[in-house]
């Protein structure tokens, strides 16, 4: 018995490797740290569909971690047919460095971003602190947990929300900083991926507070929680935009360009739209957003365009090196 585990692992490892050594084709999709359930039934309902309408075998490998990171392995050679992150100046890092189109922006609807999410607070079961919006984040005693947002999209998020909160709710940007100082007093580890921040708050028990992505706040509370954790809705907080691109330099190597352009477009399908509906992403299509509409909490949400002038100058104004967070990391 104590050999069930590891055999039912290797059992999948080697169905995983049967299905790439049958396949046709394989494309890499190179992707942001909690994605790896959504992708696994993305590629599963592609497959299918791929092969019935051409026929074709198709096996998609997956690569997750820190958005940033995974960027930057792209663009220092991993062979990505795709890229799927959490932030769009991971994919103009990789533009910069040639492997993305300058305009990769235009070549998919809405801006390449097929769906949304927001970011939200996961807490211990009953809420013992009482936690219900940013304010209650920088308080004495409360402990948060956050991914470090000089490597990930989802810290970065978290950490514009809180600024925007404070300018949102009537501040200027002295104001806004030494909110988001004492919000990151309160941050006793950062780890590298968002995944990693939802282990250390729901397996090693740290913290009081997880920030992270809706969609991975209800996932944990409806299917890994067992009762264990509650979701909270702050009053304001940023719309999540996650951008999608296809590699070419990688694609005109292999000769992928078709089937990774597919693969991409399955996800603005109604087919491809409900399982990010199924998954807690916001869908881009009326329709199903129609249909889950009442999964989805009404929020006040702004954009990073609207509060910081777009990605590229909140990246150099507070995630460059010697910017605001590392300003605000050494002074905490």
């Amino acid at each position: 018995m104590k050999f069930a585990v590891p055999i039912r692992a290797l059992l999948g490892v080697a169905a995983l490797w049967a299905g790439i050594a049958q396949a046709d084709v394989t494309l890499l999709n190179v992707a942001y740290d909690v994605t790896r359930e959504f992708y696994k039934d993305i590629n599963a309902a592609f497959i299918e569909r791929w092969q019935k309408t051409t026929g074709e075998r198709i096996a998609i490998e997956q690569s997750h971690g820190g958005s940033s990171k995974q960027a930057m392995s792209v663009a220092s050679g991993l062979e990505a047919d795709v890229v799927t992150m959490n932030q769009a100046t991971d994919i103009d890092l990789l533009a910069r460095s040639g492997v993305v189109a300058q305009d990769w922006r235009k070549r998919f609807p809405y801006d390449s971003a097929p769906y949304t999410s927001t970011t939200v607070f996961l807490v211990r079961k009953g809420n013992p602190k009482n936690i219900r919006d940013w304010d209650d984040l920088t308080k004495p005693g409360i402990a948060v947990i956050v991914p470090n947002p000089k490597v990930t999209g989802n810290g970065r998020y978290t950490y514009l929300a809180a600024w925007g909160y404070a300018i949102k709710k009537g501040g200027d940007e002295a104001a806004a900083r030494d909110f988001v100082t004492r919000l990151f007093r309160n941050v006793p580890v950062r780890d590298g991926g968002g995944r990693g921040a939802t282990t250390t708050f729901t397996q090693r028990g740290m913290g009081d507070v997880l920030v992270t992505f809706e969609n991975e706040a209800v996932l944990i509370e409806r299917e890994l929680g067992t009762g264990q954790f509650d979701v909270v809705y702050p009053s304001i907080s940023v719309r999540a935009e996650a951008p999608v691109a296809v590699v070419d330099k990688v694609v005109d190597k292999k000769g992928t360009r078709k089937q990774a352009q597919a693969y991409l477009e399955f996800l603005y399908s109604p087919e491809g739209q409900e399982i990010v509906a199924r998954h807690f992403y916001r869908p881009r299509l009326d329709a199903v957003m129609q249909r889950h509409a009442g999964q989805f909490k009404p929020i006040q949400l702004f954009t990073i365009d609207e509060v910081f002038g777009g990605w590229a100058k909140a990246q150099q104004a507070h995630f460059a090196d010697g910017g605001m967070l590392d300003q605000i990391m050494v002074n905490r």
